[in-house]
């Protein structure tokens, strides 16, 4: 194919557009995987806090009683207590905000595999249309032209070829015998 062709540029300009997508849509998989990891990581995290916050508000529980019978360390255990309750707050309330982001990242990398999809079929399409278009408008005429010069040149040889030789004398049956 010439270099010269348009044809030929769109038909490199659809390989690359071809190979592009392919490398987005493995990029994507490959985010898609990390986010579930990050969600895995996530809840196992929180799990494990549930667990602690649990023993925060019975230490905190105790921390009451314990401040009851005596007033001199009761201001001690109350601030300790409130900062455990403080941070058993923040630590939910981060993990609430990763999971509510996990889930959005979650639900944007889905769109995108989405995306990815719809775009590699369009892409198999154009590749499909193309190589249909190039078997149409090039191969088969090619084909055709391919033939026509090899009857041309099969009738050139015909009228170009020696004459056949003459036979001029008989020939006797031992002559004929081939053996």
């Amino acid at each position: 194919m010439n270099a010269d062709n348009p044809q030929f540029w769109m038909m490199i300009a659809s390989i690359v557009i071809a190979v592009c997508f392919i490398a987005m849509a493995i990029a994507l998989i490959a985010i898609a995987i990390v986010v579930k990891r990050v969600v895995n990581t996530v809840n196992r995290v929180e799990e494990t806090v549930e667990p602690l916050i649990g023993k925060v508000n019975a230490i905190g529980e105790q921390g009451k009683l314990i401040s009851a019978q005596f007033n001199e360390i009761s201001g001690n255990l109350s601030t300790a207590t409130r900062y455990f309750a403080e941070s058993a707050g923040l630590v939910r309330e981060e993990v609430a905000e990763l999971r509510v982001l996990v889930g959005q990242t979650a639900l944007v990398a889905k769109d995108k595999v989405e995306l990815i999809s719809d775009t590699i079929d369009r892409t198999q399409l154009q590749v499909a249309t193309t190589t249909d278009f190039i078997q149409t408008k090039i191969v088969e005429p090619a084909r055709e032209i391919a033939a026509i010069m090899a009857g041309v040149r099969k009738g050139l040889e015909v009228l170009f070829a020696p004459a056949p030789k003459q036979i001029d004398r008989v020939y006797a049956d031992e002559d004929m015998f081939i053996g």
